[in-house]
């Protein structure tokens, strides 16, 4: 064998060494971006898990201060309500000897208690005297001859009362009717 014939044996050995490391290297790297993507995965699904129950708890919390809004929704109301009791039993309490002046008077700033809270709660009285009759906030309980114009309020048996602009309780009203013609 020649010296260029062994070099060439020993060029195409070293060709094939080269070859066989760079498959080698390839699968080296190829294991490595697999092993590094499989890593990624389980961190992308373990962040995944947490956001879900994340949003789980969020929604859980929600649920449970929605629930208690509706549950002690009226809780100022009541608070401002007290007092109000206080002051009935207060008079109710009392003996024969108060005279009937004081029990007006204590009648009058229990009176005025109560409507302080009814506007504090937004609760708003509808006495609708002289106003035009609408059907929803007035019940009209009947029509009689007036001299006012005909569909205007001529008396409240009942005032009315709304909660935001919601009508709690339409006032009973009587209505004035057009005169009758005829006779």
């Amino acid at each position: 064998m020649t010296a260029h014939e062994h070099r060439s044996e020993s060029d195409q050995f070293d060709d094939n060494l080269d070859a066989n490391e760079a498959t080698r290297g390839d699968d080296a790297s190829a294991g490595n971006a697999l092993a590094k993507a499989v890593a990624e995965a389980a961190e992308m699904k373990d962040a995944w898990l947490r956001a879900r129950a994340e949003v789980e708890n969020v929604r859980r919390q929600g649920q449970v201060d929605v629930a208690k809004a509706h549950k002690y929704a009226i809780e100022k109301f009541a608070e401002d309500l007290l007092p109000v009791k206080d002051a009935l039993e207060q008079a109710l309490a009392t003996d024969e000897t108060v005279s009937a002046q004081t029990l007006r008077a204590g009648s009058d700033l229990t009176l005025k208690a109560l409507t302080s809270a009814f506007g504090r709660a937004a609760i708003r009285e509808v006495d609708p005297v002289g106003e035009k009759f609408d059907p929803h906030l007035h019940q009209a309980m009947q029509a009689v001859d007036s001299d006012l114009p005909p569909n205007t309020v001529v008396t409240v048996y009942q005032k009315g009362y709304l909660l935001n602009d919601r009508v709690l309780r339409p006032a009973l009203v009587t209505v004035a009717k057009a005169p009758e013609r005829g006779g």
